[in-house]
């Protein structure tokens, strides 16, 4: 992986960290993704989806084109053919493109001339999160021209690890409680409130950096920084006054 497509992914990752809404994390990698794989647009697929429901999200060069679509054309494209049917069958979560599963009968397939029509697009990159169960949850790059280089795909691998902490970021956000006007003054940063939701489901600090992709040292430094921003020196008062601030939902303040 280049520096500068490292640089772009880190990037990517801090301003990730650094959004309190759940719900913008994946629009914003569904932003940046595209140019930093070499595509021109992306789908994103999360939660329970199908041919006709479910969390289904497009980059913003897409959006427009997408809009317009047919509820036939929509469950076509939402069944992410040949990808969706690749990764269900095996373990494998490495990320493949459409030609090279489906070989030739990719560019006579309906999907591939919907998506000619539609985006001027030919090849179609599957980058499924590395855990994901049926359905595959993951994105879709899309881009015109050659299939994606072996070296495109490679960086696919490592942009994996950051769809993964994205996603997990995004589901512990949704945990959280709905802050009073005196919780603003606390100022925590998303990263120190998903610690904070963890410390409420009783882990350790090594659980927590496991959990999070972080070391247990940099746990320990985002504890020390939750405690003296709640004026606070344990885990079961930290959780109380969160609680009372409405950083954490009960259930989570509860457990310990």
């Amino acid at each position: 992986m280049g520096t500068t497509a490292y640089e772009r992914m880190l990037s990517v990752a801090v301003a990730a960290l650094h959004e309190r809404d759940p719900e913008r994390l994946w629009p914003l990698l569904a932003a940046e993704l595209p140019g930093l794989l070499g595509g021109d647009a992306l789908i994103y697929k999360l939660d329970n989806w199908n041919e006709s429901e479910g969390t289904l999200g497009l980059s913003p060069d897409a959006d427009a084109e997408f809009a317009a679509l047919g509820d036939e054309d929509m469950a076509l494209l939402r069944a992410g053919y040949p990808l969706a049917d690749h990764y269900a069958e095996r373990a494998d979560r490495a990320p493949v493109t459409a030609r090279r599963v489906a070989g030739r009968s990719w560019s006579g397939s309906p999907t591939a001339r919907l998506l000619d029509d539609l985006l001027d697009v030919d090849h179609v990159l599957g980058i499924p999160l590395p855990r994901s169960t049926t359905p595959i949850t993951g994105c879709m790059v899309y881009r015109s021209g050659r299939d994606f280089t072996e070296d495109e795909l490679r960086l696919a691998v490592q942009a994996q690890s950051l769809l993964a902490a994205v996603e997990q970021q995004r589901q512990l956000l949704r945990r959280l409680g709905t802050p009073s006007e005196e919780a603003a003054e606390v100022a925590l940063t998303p990263r120190e409130s998903t610690v904070l939701l963890l410390l409420g489901d009783a882990l350790t600090a090594l659980s927590i950096g496991r959990r999070l992709g972080i070391s247990e040292r940099t746990v320990h430094k985002h504890i020390a920084n939750i405690y003296r921003k709640l004026g606070t020196h344990d885990r079961i008062s930290t959780l109380l006054r969160a609680q009372r601030l409405g950083l954490v939902p009960t259930a989570a303040a509860g457990r310990p």
